[in-house]
């Protein structure tokens, strides 16, 4: 439960160490540079933006290449692959490959080259296929389609519009030229849109054969040929087998380069380790000498780093005053527990400075609630075993670690409100035993079940959720405490406090509370007592210092009367927590009906075989969507109910400058 402190430190060191000094930090990342210093007339900062854009464009080049061997030489590669992390390497194979970047480069423009002219091939294919499916139409044309006739005659080849007989092209020209000696129609081809023809006329005639044809649609081929259709399309046809070659060819080329494979992953990630010191580069304010680095360490480890700087590289570690003002980056660090809800907190919203990390109490209620919402043992031992599995089986498994663990841990305790609920798929025991074998064997529930006494598990879940409400509401009090505002503490928490269990005292004992319970409790008189000097005492207490900061009496008392009024705030609150009921009964009821539908199909081969069918499909979805549902409803309890006493976040996360890989990780540190 703690945000580890930062130190703000400044490096001063020779120019001629720059190099050394930053590759250092980037290996250990565990600095965020900041470089407060602006260029003046001491210092000044390096252009360092063509460097980095070309080692950028370089690692974009792998990248592409990698993308167009996968394609190529596809890698099978399992659902669960994404789990296992980045390929761990030995520090001595990346230097190889690091020795041998520019061939592998040259290896990578090849690979792009090449499938930049697969693209320009087959786009040549396809033009080449439209092509000779625009000239299928022509295709008994025994003349070249540019013939334009001989010295006595004229010839007109092309399309009208619909489907025409030679009987209609003929009155056409008729109709449009009757004084015409005469012309020869001949249909080459037909569809549903067009006639494709011919019109042999003489020459001194074109000029008015031409008028009567156009004045009804004609028009010339679009693609006109100097040799017959047929011969075009077998010279096309060639082409493409050409085409079709050459893509082979170059396909070969492209599988004989996946050995380079690996390769290319690793020099696409020593360029995105250089293009980023070169950004950080040209941050740095420098002289003509020295140079100097400005940033947040984690203080634990200041002194480490501090030893290592000035002894090895000769720098000046100086430590910088953090300003009022000013919010150091936020990092967590917890045990090995609470650890795995950091991500649920930091998807809501890291501590600003001055708060404490809610993480760990965070944790224990995170968990505590799930697996009562969920609470069937069964479901709980599955989820527990495919996160174990999960664990064991990639250990590097990335980001996605701390959630896997905490469904782990949610898991286990879904199996412990299982068995004190008794469920186990619901009631599948006592369905099956009785279905198949005439009699009913159940596991009892250690506690209670649900389903019988809701109004039990009602009272609880509230009971547990102004738990949860009062300890946000202490850790408020810690953190005025910690800021030395006590008075502060007492009038918001302490008072707030006393008014809050005197109204619990009191509704204790009442009919409402005894109607929803099923049983009067009745409390000594002395507690009866306490609880309305209490209540009195704390609600005078609120309208009197609620409002303190205010001079002006009338207001100050106004002020308190309406934070009096934010008591049905709380009750909204607590109710909020009838949510761990319905959704625990859910579980509950869909696993009991999905029961009761196996069973339908009755004793028996079939039966069995029917039941186990349902019952497969149907604890699949009911896990699938009440685990969902328990996971929603967690969330909105820490983060409406829980952090909306005490927490308000904005804290900026530290990113420190370190070797960011997109493939690999180095099994020890690595001089690039």
């Amino acid at each position: 439960m703690a945000v580890l402190q930062m130190q703000k430190v400044s490096i001063c060191a020779l120019k001629k160490e720059r190099k050394a000094v930053l590759e250092y930090l980037q290996s250990i990342g565990i600095m965020e540079m900041t470089q407060d210093i602006e260029e003046d007339a001491a210092f000044e900062k390096m252009d360092t933006v063509s460097q980095r854009t070309s080692f950028e464009k370089a690692a974009n080049t792998a990248d592409q290449a990698l993308e167009i061997l996968q394609h190529y030489v596809p890698k099978k590669q399992s659902m669960l692959s994404s789990l296992a992390g980045k390929e761990l390497v030995e520090s001595d194979d990346f230097g190889k490959a690091i020795e041998r970047r520019e061939e592998i480069h040259r290896v990578a423009i090849r690979i792009v080259k090449s499938n930049k002219e697969i693209a320009e091939h087959q786009a040549n294919i396809s033009r080449l296929e439209n092509s000779i499916e625009g000239l299928k139409p022509w295709l008994s044309l025994d003349i070249p389609m540019n013939f334009k006739g001989t010295r006595k005659t004229a010839m007109f080849i092309g399309t009208m519009p619909g489907d025409h007989s030679l009987e209609d092209l003929y009155g056409i020209i008729a109709e449009c030229a009757p004084d015409l000696t005469g012309a020869d129609i001949e249909i080459i081809s037909k569809d549903r849109d067009a006639t494709y023809l011919t019109v042999l006329c003489l020459s001194e005639e074109a000029g008015q054969v031409e008028e009567a044809i156009r004045q009804h649609g004609f028009a010339r081929p679009s693609q006109v040929v100097t040799q017959t259709p047929v011969q075009k399309k077998e010279s096309y046809e060639k082409q493409i087998e050409q085409l079709n070659k050459m893509i082979e060819e170059i396909q070969q080329r492209l599988i004989a380069a996946d050995a380079y494979r690996e390769d290319l992953r690793l020099i696409s990630d020593y360029y995105r380790i250089r293009a980023e010191k070169y950004e950080v580069l040209g941050t740095l304010p420098q002289t003509k000498n020295t140079f100097l680095i400005t940033g947040y360490v984690p203080k634990e480890s200041f002194q480490d780093i501090r030893g290592i700087l000035e002894n090895r590289y000769g720098c000046v570690v100086d430590v910088a005053e953090i300003a009022e003002e000013e919010e150091p980056p936020v990092l967590l660090k917890n045990n090995q527990f609470s650890e795995s809800a950091e991500p649920i907190l930091e998807s809501y919203a890291l501590p600003k400075k001055g708060e404490i990390d809610p993480t760990t109490v965070m944790s224990f209620f995170y968990v505590f609630f799930f697996g009562l919402m969920l609470s069937d043992a069964a479901y709980g031992a599955i989820i527990s075993i495919a996160c174990f599995v999960l664990l064991k089986k990639f250990p590097r498994m990335g980001a996605m670690r701390k959630s896997i663990k905490l469904f782990f841990w949610c898991g286990l305790s879904t199996l412990l409100w299982g068995i004190m609920f008794g469920g186990y798929f619901g009631d599948v025991i006592n369905v099956v035993s009785k279905t198949f074998f005439g009699h009913e064997v159940g596991i009892r529930a250690a506690w209670f079940v649900p389903l019988d006494d809701p109004m039990r598990l009602l009272i609880y879940s509230m009971a547990f959720g102004t738990i949860h409400l009062l300890v946000g509401l202490g850790i408020k009090g810690y953190m005025e405490i910690k800021a030395k505002k006590y008075l502060d503490a007492v009038c918001d928490v302490g008072i707030w406090y006393v008014f809050l269990i005197g109204l619990l005292l009191l509704l204790i004992p009442s009919e409402i509370f005894a109607s929803i319970a099923g049983s009067q409790i009745v409390f000594p008189p002395a507690v009866n007592l306490l609880a309305k000097i209490m209540a009195i005492g704390g609600a005078l207490g609120l309208l009197l210092m609620s409002g303190r900061s205010s001079k002006n009496f009338g207001l100050r008392i106004a002020l308190g009367a309406y934070d009096i009024y934010n008591v049905t705030g709380w009750l909204s609150d607590v109710l909020s927590y009838s949510r761990l009921l319905a959704l625990g009964l859910a579980t509950g009821v869909i696993a009991s009906v999905v029961n009761q539908m196996g069973s339908m199909f009755g004793d028996g081969i079939l039966g069995a075989i029917g039941f186990i069918l349902v019952f497969i499909v149907g604890h699949t979805l009911n896990l699938a969507i009440n685990l969902l549902g328990a996971y929603v409803h967690t969330n909105r309890l820490q983060y409406v109910e829980f952090f909306g006493k005490f927490y308000e976040g904005g804290g900026k996360a530290f990113h420190p400058f370190k070797t960011n890989t997109k493939y690999v990780d180095f099994k020890e540190e690595t001089n690039q």
